[in-house]
């Protein structure tokens, strides 16, 4: 291989990559190491370290401390089924996942706080305006699948009994359920979906470089009757591990 500079290392990734690819390498098996990087390409262990980081970005690499770099395992993804669920179904989102025989659960923690000026916006109401803020990693099989951000105006649910989301007798049995409980029905959220990277602490919970590619959702719940938000969330799910799907099939 020749070559030097800020080019070396992506020649580096493009045949690993190749090997990968061609079935050198299966999935789950090990890597050359830097320093047999090193002899086979004739570049730099830090040469070596950054072919390496892009190909973990990719999600084509699992680095194991101690242990060096090897081929990430094909798993199959779940689906995050996005529309369609039941009303009353146990958490947002997570029936979907128990059919595909994952174990989802959740932890999370609520706060009241100041509406900032994006979520006031989100939310039809003036800035400073007092909101609920629940935060929440969601576990899949144990470990964090995604992570979610929600924020409910106290107007509306600030004297009710659903004021917090996940405690009380109306705990964890999802937005729509919590708002029919006070009259409000919400139907169908309105979601954005876009791609971007993830940030460092995001990418700390999921153990895995800031940058990986993510999906983010932001969704939107309406009061059906008078066209006031009364919801609105964001959602980061690592993109090398989920898809989502909107809809349901006829009959289902």
């Amino acid at each position: 291989m020749t070559g030097s500079g800020p080019s070396a290392y992506l020649q580096v990734a493009e045949r690993i990559r190749e090997r990968i690819a061609s079935g050198e390498y299966p999935p789950g098996s090990q890597l050359p190491s830097l320093a047999e990087i090193r002899a086979q390409y004739g570049f730099s262990h830090g040469v070596g370290q950054s072919a390496y980081r892009l190909l973990e970005q990719e999600g084509v690499v699992l680095a194991r401390q101690g242990r060096g770099y090897f081929v990430r395992p094909q798993e199959p993804r779940p689906t995050l089924v996005r529309r369609g669920g039941a009303a009353g179904a146990v958490g947002p989102d997570t029936v979907g996942l128990t059919q595909q025989g994952v174990t989802p659960t959740w932890r999370s923690h609520s706060t009241t706080e100041a509406a900032s000026r994006e979520i006031a916006e989100r939310l039809g109401i003036e800035p400073g305006d007092p909101v609920m803020h629940t935060s929440y990693v969601y576990l899949v099989n144990g470990d964090p699948g995604y992570l979610a951000e929600s924020w409910e105006t106290m107007a509306v649910t600030g004297q009710a009994l659903i004021v917090l989301p996940e405690a009380g007798p109306y705990g964890g049995i999802g937005v729509a359920a919590r708002m029919a409980v006070i009259g409000i029905d919400v139907g169908e959220p309105v979601e954005e979906v876009t791609a971007r990277g993830l940030n460092r602490a995001e990418a700390q919970t999921f153990t895995t470089l800031p940058g990986a590619p993510a999906l983010a959702i932001r969704r939107t719940h309406y009061d059906r009757a008078t066209g006031r938000p009364v919801e609105t969330a964001d959602f980061v799910l690592p993109g090398e591990h989920w898809s989502t799907r909107y809809g349901r099939p006829p009959g289902d």
